[in-house]
């Protein structure tokens, strides 16, 4: 028993020491993304891309909308053909619409695509910088303040986000 105490007490302070030489710091990537032009830029560029979209889809909805309105307004005074033949043509409006909107802003949509092809590169950019900054100044983690991970308490002396943008902007 008392061998697995000493055990045990040797590999608690030895973990505390190894945890003491240890340099950690951390990065906020959204002040990051919020200052790197190339990133406002393309944060833009897929804003402007689905503001774009989403006119077109309120057109279309609008559209529909109308189609259901004059729909309604004629059918008492339409032929049984005419009424089917409008409620085919309202229904495939219906779902062009929905494909449309899935196509565009569904998960693997045109938008997710876009907003890959043009964060990744950024991405990349930052995480050099990132691992450029941690070798400078010795530092064997970063975590991420912005990410999935909980980052409860950060001496900000450890801030390496703005050594990190200033790395960015010599990069090319």
């Amino acid at each position: 028993m008392k061998k697995i105490l000493i055990i045990a007490l040797f590999f608690t302070v030895s973990t505390a020491i190894f945890a003491q030489k240890q340099k950690i710091g951390f990065v906020d990537t959204q002040v990051i993304l919020a200052q790197y032009a190339p990133a406002i830029k393309a944060t833009s560029d897929l804003t402007a891309l689905g503001k774009k979209w989403k006119a077109q889809l309120d057109s279309m909805q609008q559209d529909l909308k109308n189609g259901y309105a004059a729909y309604q307004k004629q059918a008492a005074t339409m032929k049984p053909e005419q009424q089917k033949q409008m409620q085919q043509n309202l229904i495939q409006k219906e779902q062009y619409m929905q494909q449309f909107n899935q196509q565009k802003f569904g998960q693997q949509g045109e938008l997710a695509q876009k907003q890959d092809e043009l964060m990744q590169p950024i991405r990349d950019k930052i995480y050099q910088a990132i691992e450029k900054v941690s070798k400078k100044q010795n530092m064997k983690f970063i975590f991420d303040k912005a990410g999935d991970v909980l980052l409860l308490y950060a001496d900000p002396h450890y801030d390496m986000t703005y050594k990190v943008l200033d790395i960015l902007k010599t990069m090319k």
